[in-house]
């Protein structure tokens, strides 16, 4: 597994506003969608292309475009919905799935509650949004569920992350045999006691889209 944490000072001054307390909702929102179209801009490096030539108004042009078949985004429900528009927004011929995972607070332990994705996902390239890799469980569960379904690149991309949801997911998807990648824009520090990020930026689902009670 690649991790890359993206080193750009727009990114960090984004990041560093995220971070802060006082960023109200709909802030929040906005500046998660431009960190993850700049995150996006780096995790697209590697997505498959095919060769074109096209008639420019002056001569031929030989170009790329993107190959199929098409990448598919798959937001992890609910919080990556709020880094879906900001992907799309550098990637529009992309196709998006969806997956509903939960953790239990107190096992931390992921499950899939949903999902709305291709049964046969052979020779597709993934790339799936989780604004949080703190304990791991969840990002490698989906990732094993799109590899299950016969996803053969997997690019995750993630807000921030934490050291041992890095070495859970590295650990828990070894011999998986698919190219793994996380995108972020930060690594932090640890996990606390309740498998929270530290500094981190608080529950990113209750900062996008407020507290439902």
């Amino acid at each position: 597994m690649r991790i890359h944490v993206a080193d750009h000072p727009l990114i960090a001054h984004k990041l560093t506003t995220l971070r802060d307390q006082r960023t109200d909702s709909p802030t929040f929102r906005r500046l998660a969608d431009e960190l993850v179209t700049l995150l996006a801009y780096e995790a697209t490096r590697d997505v498959r292309v095919e060769q074109v030539s096209v008639q420019t108004p002056v001569a031929e042009a030989s170009g790329i475009k993107l190959a199929s078949p098409k990448p598919l985004v798959v937001p992890i429900l609910r919080a990556g919905l709020g880094m879906l528009d900001g992907m799309m927004r550098l990637l529009p011929t992309a196709e998006v799935g969806f997956l509903g995972m939960v953790r239990n607070e107190e096992t931390l332990e992921a499950s899939t509650y949903a999902e709305r994705l291709p049964d046969d996902l052979s020779g597709r390239q993934c790339y799936v949004l989780d604004p949080m890799l703190a304990t791991g469980g969840t990002l490698a569960a989906a990732i094993r569920f799109l590899v299950d379904r016969g996803a053969d690149h997997i690019t995750a991309i993630c807000l921030l992350t934490a050291p041992e949801g890095c070495e859970r997911v590295e650990k828990e998807l070894d011999g998986l045999g698919v190219p793994i990648t996380v995108v972020t824009a930060g690594m932090d520090e640890r996990l606390n006691e309740k498998g929270y990020i530290v500094p981190g930026l608080g529950d990113a689902g209750d900062r996008l889209y407020g507290i439902v009670g």
